[in-house]
Parts: structure tokens; C-alpha cells; sequence
């Protein structure tokens, strides 16, 4: 409640003020005597407010999307009483009316009191104009070749479709989704495809797709359809280039790929060219050699062409010319190798008739150095190589070749050579040299390896921590001791042959390279350690290594006897009983007597030793094997007779069995009085 001076008292006020000299504002300013005129709350909706609302702030701005309309203004007074008017008109709510698109819309709020004093709020509501994207994402239509390679700025396309189509699917995507589009004046919606039927058989038909962006600007795209007209097909189903008349195509072909690239020996003085239309074509061809004189021909149609001199280019063009005259070429380049060809393009090694395989493995022209491994019983090979270019000369030179080498003249292609062999696991090295009719000779060499057979082991050692362990004999079943505490050995085997391979208990290991540690059976077994030898050329050899382990030494007898534990050695209870202990022995007894009217009495014994069993003994006879369970105690299996029991104990590990320990003299009185064990 805004509280106010009356009038007259507000009027006197200022009289007196003015006579005492201080003065006064007049009757009519409030400011000093009412609370500020101010509104509790202002918000908006849809919007939001900036800044954000303050009483004492009085100007804001709103922004707001392009489709946004109308907007809801709510305002409250701070003080009751107080009243508010929006656009002019008494009214705490008010939906406003926005202007059009990029506009702004001032909204005054009026908050007053009673008397003259009001202040004035303004929001400023700002419409965001209309996008102007009137571009398609994409425009696909189908059937009909070429396909469309759409672009946003290309607007005009061709395709042509068989007489046989009678309609299209057209399926044009906005960039914008807030703008519209028409498909032939229709509209469409964005993404979805809209079914187009096409004029007559050889006539055209034209789809336009108008797209108008959210401020109204407009742009067409037109696909013009032809329908049964002339084909704008120009590609090759298939083109091959051969030697001669062979099939091997020296090309990978694909349709759209123009250029391809062709190299062959320079002794090659023809290629043959085969093109392919697909079916149904109607497109016609012609053929191009470097810049020669076209010549037709027909689709499947092989044509030989003349190379150039050798280190020669001939360029081969297939011109392919559609219905409509659209053209294509595809362009085959051949290079003609130089005369200075010093390259193999064969190089083999056999053995009676069986190919031995090389390494590296398959034979490359540009590769120099090859490896062949043999058998062991093979004595010698026979070498053959084929020249890239068979009017270089050729070279065959190895040491055990007879005369040295194997000479392959010019005109010759192929030339081969025996080879002997040295011993089991020696190298036989042999060189084939090219001579090109000018330039430089090229030497290949090829190594021959006749692999050994050599299974044997050149040294053998067993080795526990740091301490070689003796064999016994060497080299064969050997058997090796070891102390009862040793729980793992390594082993270190050296071949002879260190081209051969080798398994120590079954794992991969290297010529003097100790094990893996090898873990030993239990005290007092053996263990077999396998060796696998594996010769260079596949043979095999097996050794064996045999490892005792000492059994452990029987323990010492227990150092005491057993005792009798004070809850099996009964008394008289203390009559009348101990409040306290009302187990309380009465006088002269005690549960330390090794009396007991107990007949299954519980013993304890010093703690066996880590794998030691204890044993109980009664009268000498043993009656007991191993601790009860939970309490660590022996206990005799059945009951005692009444009368003297002489009660000793042993242990025993994988050495055997302690003597008896000292004797405890235990007396069974069943039927004295006492207090049964708990």
C-alpha cells in the first residue's frame, strides 16, 4: 500500500520549509514523500528480455524469429494500487500484433499511481527478417542417363530416356527447409519424389522446379527430358590390347576411364586392338594411330596397329561418337622398350623337372639377387633365363658350370646351364649377365643353398641358479641329479649346423641360448626335458634330458612329547561351585594332572615343519594321520580303555617318517569323578 501526506498537510509542509529558509519543491513534487512509481515484474512470450529485467531499467530489446507474429507483453505494478497500461489501454496482459518480417515493433508500458506520478517502460520487439535461400541441396531424376551431376548454380539439365518410358520420378531437395518449392507449378515437398509423365514418344518434355526462398525471391531449375530421342551413349562396354592375336588384354578397362598406358619389349612391333560398344549401341567409332587419318570400325572389331621404333610412344585413339554427336576418346599410350633392354624376364631353377621356388618369390625384372634352397641329396640343378629382350646377349657363369659359363647370343631368348652343387650345407653362387645391343649389362645373382642335414648338437649344458649341472653321458638319454631343494633348471643346447632349428621343451630357442627355467616334478622324481633338432633340409632328431630329483631326508623326531589339553584333563568341581568359575577344580586337583575322565582326550604337539605330517600314537600303536580340523589337534579315532596310556607322536614328509617323540603317561578314569571336558 503506497501511504501519501494529505494535501493540506503536504501544502503546510512547504510553507513552513519556505519560513525557516530551507525551502520547498512545491505542493505538487511527491518524489520526497511517495515510493518510486516502478513495475514488480515485466516478461514477454515468446522471447526473452534484454537485459534481462530491472525495476530501475526502462528500455529493452526483444529478439524474435521471422515466422514469430504476435507476442504476449505482461506487466505488474510494484505497489498495489499503482495501475498499468500497455499500448495505451488499462491492462496487465496484452497480445501484440508484430509488423512484417526484419520490422520492429515498440511496445510502451505505463505504470502510474494515484496522483500525476507514472513512469514509462519500453520494449522493442525486433522481427528477424526472411531468409533468401532459394537453392535446391540436390535434384536426382530416374530414370534417365546421364545421370544429373547436380549443382546449387547450374539450373538447366538434359537427359534422355528410351521411347518406352512414359514417366519420370523427379526428387528435388531444398537447401532451406523453411522455403517452398513448385514442381511444374505444383507443390512439392522437400526430399519426396513427384511422378512427371512425359509427352509423346520422340517429343520433349520440360519439368521446372521453382524454389521461392522465405523473403519471396524465386529460382528455376528445368530438366528437359528427351524421350525416344537420339542416344547421347558414347562409352566402351570393353577394349582390349593384346599381342598378335593372344587374349591376354595388357589393360585394366573401365568405362570412364580415358587414358591407359601400355609397355611392351622392344622387340614387339604390333598390338592388336579390340573395341566393344555395349549392346543395343548406336554410337559408331572410329580409330586415331598418333596423328594419322581416322579410319571406322566396327564394335568387336579387331585392328593390328604398327609401334614406332623401339624407345618409341604410339598413341591409339578410339574416338566413340554417340546418336546425338556427343564424342569420347579413350587414348592407349604404348611404349616400345629401348634396344638397351638388359633386363631377365624369366629366371628358374629346376631339379629334373620340378621348379625350385626362388627367393624373394615371384621373379621380378627389377630384382637382382635371389636365393634357392635344395635338398640335401641333391647334387646339381639345371638354371634357365629368358632375356626381356631376346637381341641382348646372355651370360651364364658359375664355378662348377662346365668351361665357366653357358653364352646366349643375340636371337636367342632362352639359354640354361647345369649346375654342380658342393657339399651338404655349402653355397653354390651362379650370375646371369644381360648385354643389350647398347648400354649397360645387368647381373642378376642367384645363390644355391644344398641344405644340410645336420641334426647334431656341438654342446649341451643343465644349469641350476649359477651351477652347471654334470650330464651323464653326454649327448645321449641323459640323466642329470639334482638336490631335493632344486625346484627349476635351464638348459642350454648349441647346434652344429646353426642354420637348423631347435625346440627345448617344446618351445622355439636358439643355438647356445639358455631356456626358459623348467620347473621339476616333486622331491624324489623324475623329470624328462625333450630337445628337437631340426635339420636345415627337414631332418629330425630327438634327445632327452632326464632330471632326479632327490626324495627329502626323513625328519628328526619331535623335540617333546605331546600334551594334554587342559580342557580335556577333567577334576572335581568345587563344591559348593564358584560364583565366578563354577569350573573351579576343588583343592588338590587340577586340569594339569593328566588324569581325565575323558576317553577321546585332545593332544597338542610342536608345529610340524612346511610338509610335515604328525602321527599319533597310543601304547606304541599309531592311531592318528594329520591335524583335526579347526583346533590343530590329535585325537584318537576311538575311545581309550581305562587305565595308563603311554601317548607319543612322529611326522613324516616324501623322506619318511621321525622317530617317536618322548612319552606323556595319561591316565583314563571314566568312572572318576570330575567335570567332563567341554
Amino acid at each position: 500500500m503506497r501511504h501519501t501526506l494529505p494535501l493540506l498537510g503536504r501544502c503546510l509542509g512547504a510553507v513552513l520549509f519556505t519560513a525557516i529558509g530551507l525551502g520547498a519543491s512545491g505542493c505538487g513534487d511527491s518524489a520526497t514523500v511517495n515510493p518510486e512509481v516502478t513495475l514488480a515484474s515485466l516478461t514477454v512470450s515468446p522471447g526473452t528480455l534484454q537485459p534481462g529485467f530491472s525495476s530501475g531499467t526502462t528500455r529493452y530489446n526483444v529478439e524474435l524469429t521471422s515466422d514469430t507474429t504476435t507476442v504476449t507483453v505482461t506487466a505488474q505494478a510494484a505497489v498495489s494500487g499503482d495501475t498499468v497500461s500497455i499500448d495505451g489501454e488499462p491492462r496487465t496482459s496484452h497480445t501484440v500484433a508484430l509488423g512484417d518480417p526484419g520490422s520492429t515493433t515498440p511496445v510502451s508500458i505505463v505504470v502510474s499511481d494515484s496522483g500525476t506520478n507514472s513512469r514509462t517502460y519500453t520494449v522493442l520487439f525486433k522481427r528477424a527478417a526472411q531468409a533468401g535461400n532459394n537453392s535446391l541441396q540436390s535434384l536426382a531424376i530416374s530414370p534417365g542417363t546421364p545421370p544429373i551431376a547436380f549443382n546449387e548454380n547450374t539450373l538447366t539439365y538434359t537427359v534422355d530416356v528410351a521411347s518406352t518410358v512414359g514417366s519420370v520420378a523427379v526428387t528435388p531437395t531444398l537447401q532451406d527447409s523453411a522455403a517452398t518449392m513448385t514442381v511444374n507449378g505444383q507443390a512439392a515437398t522437400s526430399a519426396q519424389a513427384r511422378d512427371i509423365t512425359l509427352n509423346p514418344a520422340g517429343q520433349n518434355t520440360l519439368i521446372t522446379v521453382e524454389v521461392t526462398a522465405q523473403n519471396q525471391t524465386k529460382k528455376s531449375y528445368t530438366i528437359l527430358v528427351n524421350r525416344g530421342g537420339l542416344s547421347g551413349i558414347n562409352t566402351l562396354q570393353s577394349l582390349t590390347v593384346s599381342l598378335g592375336t593372344g587374349t591376354t588384354n595388357l589393360i585394366s578397362f573401365s568405362p570412364t576411364t580415358p587414358s591407359y598406358s601400355v609397355n611392351v619389349a622392344s622387340t614387339v612391333t604390333t598390338v592388336t586392338v579390340r573395341p566393344t560398344l555395349p549392346p543395343n549401341s548406336n554410337a559408331s567409332m572410329s580409330l586415331i594411330v598418333n596423328s594419322g587419318q581416322p579410319s571406322n570400325i566396327n564394335s568387336g572389331q579387331a585392328r593390328t596397329v604398327t609401334l614406332g621404333q623401339p624407345d618409341s610412344n604410339t598413341l591409339i585413339n578410339v574416338i566413340v561418337t554417340a546418336e546425338n554427336g556427343n564424342r569420347n576418346t579413350y587414348v592407349v599410350a604404348v611404349d616400345r622398350a629401348p634396344s638397351n633392354d638388359n633386363n631377365l624376364s624369366v629366371l628358374s631353377v629346376r631339379v629334373g623337372s620340378a621348379a625350385q621356388t626362388l627367393s624373394p618369390s615371384p621373379f621380378n625384372r627389377n630384382t637382382t639377387a635371389y636365393r634357392v634352397n635344395v635338398a640335401s641329396n641333391v647334387g646339381s640343378v639345371t638354371v634357365s633365363a629368358t632375356k626381356a629382350d631376346q637381341n641382348a646377349a646372355m651370360a651364364i657363369a658359375s664355378a662348377t658350370i662346365p668351361n665357366g659359363r653357358v653364352t646366349v647370343p643375340a636371337g636367342t631368348r632362352t639359354g640354361q646351364a647345369p649346375v654342380t652343387l658342393g657339399v651338404q650345407g655349402s653355397e653354390t653362387p651362379v650370375s646371369i649377365t644381360v648385354t643389350p645391343q647398347t648400354g649397360t649389362p645387368k647381373t642378376y645373382s642367384l645363390t644355391i643353398t644344398r641344405l644340410s642335414s645336420n641334426t647334431n648338437l656341438s654342446a649341451l649344458n643343465v644349469t641350476a641358479g649359477t651351477t652347471v649341472l654334470p650330464l651323464s653321458p653326454p649327448f645321449d638319454s641323459n640323466t642329470v641329479n639334482v638336490a631335493t631343494e632344486i625346484t627349476s633348471v635351464t638348459v642350454t643346447a648349441t647346434l652344429e649346423d646353426t642354420n637348423a632349428t631347435m625346440e627345448i621343451n617344446g618351445q622355439g630357442t636358439s643355438s647356445g641360448v639358455a631356456s626358459a627355467p623348467i620347473t621339476l616334478g616333486v622331491q624324489g622324481s623324475n623329470t624328462n626335458i625333450p630337445i628337437v633338432v631340426i635339420a636345415p633340409n627337414g631332418t629330425r632328431k630327438d634327445y632327452t634330458i632326464t632330471v632326479n630329483r632327490a626324495a627329502p631326508a626323513a625328519p628328526p623326531a619331535p623335540a617333546s612329547s605331546p600334551d594334554l589339553i587342559p580342557q580335556s584333563d577333567s577334576c572335581p568341581l568345587l563344591e559348593p561351585p564358584d560364583p565366578v568359575d563354577p569350573n573351579q577344580c576343588a583343592p588338590g586337583t587340577s586340569r594339569e594332572d593328566n588324569i581325565t575322565n575323558v576317553n577321546t582326550p585332545k593332544f597338542t604337539i610342536p608345529q610340524p615343519g612346511a610338509g610335515e605330517t604328525p602321527h599319533l600314537y597310543v601304547d606304541g600303536t599309531k592311531v592318528k594321520d594329520g591335524f583335526d580340523q579347526g583346533a590343530n589337534t590329535l585325537t584318537p579315532p576311538s575311545p581309550l580303555s581305562d587305565g595308563v596310556h603311554s601317548i607319543t607322536s612322529t611326522v613324516s614328509n616324501g623322506g619318511g617318517e621321525s622317530g617317536p617323540s618322548p612319552a606323556l603317561s595319561v591316565t583314563i578314569d571314566t568312572g572318576a569323578p570330575g567335570t567332563p571336558a567341554p
